[in-house]
């Protein structure tokens, strides 16, 4: 994987709910989708996955994303990010999800439940059919 060439700061709360989501359906791939507004507020919105092999792969559903997105403009968001799970994989993006991804404009985050105890979480930015790791930071706010 080539080196870590931007960051991406997100905010321990919304870290906090897409672990939750992904601990609470371990044994699935979680996915979601997260909006952003100008003064840099954050959404998280959960979709879910109605691929039949949930465990090794995720297809969002369609009503469900549509709504999240309208949530979105509702809120004068912009789709940020792109945010899915892996049970039993790293938190690397893998074939499927790179020749899969619409969205090549957004952020992709990928967290990994392969380990006990430690969650894994990446960040990825896709230019044609590679996907680049972004530094991801934990955001204090006070």
């Amino acid at each position: 994987m080539p080196s870590i060439i931007q960051t991406l700061e997100l905010p321990r709360p919304l870290i906090n709910k897409i672990l939750a989501h992904a601990q609470k359906n371990a044994s699935m791939e979680i996915c979601g989708l997260i909006g952003n507004d100008r003064s840099d507020e954050k959404s998280y919105y959960t979709v879910d996955n109605i691929s039949n092999n949930p465990s090794c792969r995720f297809l969002m559903d369609a009503p469900q994303q549509i709504s999240a997105m309208k949530k979105m403009r509702d809120k004068q968001q912009k789709l940020f990010a792109i945010v899915h799970s892996h049970p039993t994989a790293s938190a690397i993006p893998s074939a499927l999800d790179i020749s899969e991804n619409s969205y090549k404009d957004v952020f992709y985050i990928i967290i990994s439940l392969n380990t006990k105890g430690v969650l894994e979480m990446r960040a990825y930015t896709q230019t044609d059919d590679v996907m680049q790791e972004v530094e991801l930071i934990l955001e204090e706010k006070n």
